[in-house]
């Protein structure tokens, strides 16, 4: 067999990681969009874009994503190949380490093709050592879904100290649903991961004065709610009600929330999300009218 020459892209070479043929069925290619274009817009450096090739063809290829000021990946979002071995062999290869975030289309098991192409980027990254780690709905609100109306129960406050918000990371996360939590929570504690919930954040470009806590009227604290942006879209960027006042259905007020103060902003486009096993929350999203305009496959 041919050998195998595996190596990170140099300024100019984007259209080389785009001459794989790919069929456009999963990934960010399913919604349109090319590597080429992506890296023009500043979503990619050509170091952390990788590709396998055979006599000069491109048979895998892999980039890695982070934001414009940080100095280390933070996810693999683009992964796919024509020969599942030099993919496995990429990843292994290149001295890249983040979680793997496959982009999917609504219902897409439901197709085989697609399928088929999916799974088949899951091996690869399971055979270069990674594992599942959780499954997503990915939300978009557009003014065509309505703007909810706020139900009243609560009253919001912005709080700027950051070790109030710290501590009800800290609250939020007992009990937790979401995998990430969960896992930050097992390996490192509840410290940990209210610490990276809180970095993430704050990471973010949108104004920190946007976050609100939410209260009863007899002023209990019945969790966060954080609207935000990050370098592409509006987001809502975390709803988190505390233990004790769990079984309400606060966290619709709190979504609702969010959805009023972007809208105050004059967005017209927000991006949401949950994963699918955590019920309560899927149903909150359907409630206010936000959609399911993909889904996502964590690996890490």
């Amino acid at each position: 067999m041919t050998d195998l020459v595996i190596r990170p892209l140099v300024a100019g070479e984007e259209s080389l990681f785009d001459s794989l043929p790919d069929p456009g069925l999963v990934g960010f290619a399913a919604f349109g969009d090319t590597y080429t274009a992506m890296a023009a817009a500043g979503e990619y450096r050509p170091e952390w874009s990788w590709v396998a090739l055979r006599e000069g063809k491109v048979v895998a290829r892999a980039a890695w994503w982070a934001g414009p000021d940080d100095d280390k990946p933070m996810a693999l979002d683009w992964f796919d190949f024509t020969d599942a071995d030099a993919a496995v062999e990429l990843l292994r290869t290149a001295p890249l380490r983040a979680e793997y975030s496959m982009k999917l289309p609504r219902g897409w098991r439901e197709t085989p093709v697609v399928r088929e192409q999916a799974q088949a980027r899951i091996d690869a990254a399971v055979a270069a050592g990674m594992s599942v780690l959780v499954e997503r709905y990915r939300y978009e609100w557009t003014p065509d879904c309505g703007v909810p109306e706020r139900p009243g129960r609560l009253v919001f406050r912005p709080e700027p100290d950051d070790e109030v918000i710290l501590e009800v990371f800290r609250r939020v996360g007992q009990g937790s649903l979401d995998a990430h939590t969960r896992r930050t929570t097992a390996e490192s504690g509840p410290d940990a991961a209210a610490r990276e919930e809180l970095d993430l954040l704050r990471w973010l470009p949108s104004p920190r004065e946007w976050w609100r806590l939410a209260y009863t009227p007899g002023g209990d604290l019945v969790g966060l709610t954080v609207p935000a942006a990050n370098h592409s879209a509006a987001i809502v960027g975390f709803v988190g009600v505390v233990p004790e006042h769990r079984g309400n259905g606060y966290a619709y007020d709190l979504l609702v929330e969010a959805t009023h103060l972007l809208v105050a902003e004059g967005v017209e486009r927000i991006v949401a999300g949950t994963d699918q096993h955590n019920l309560p929350m899927a149903a909150t999203f359907a409630r206010a009218g936000y959609p399911i305009a993909q889904e996502r496959i964590d690996l890490i």
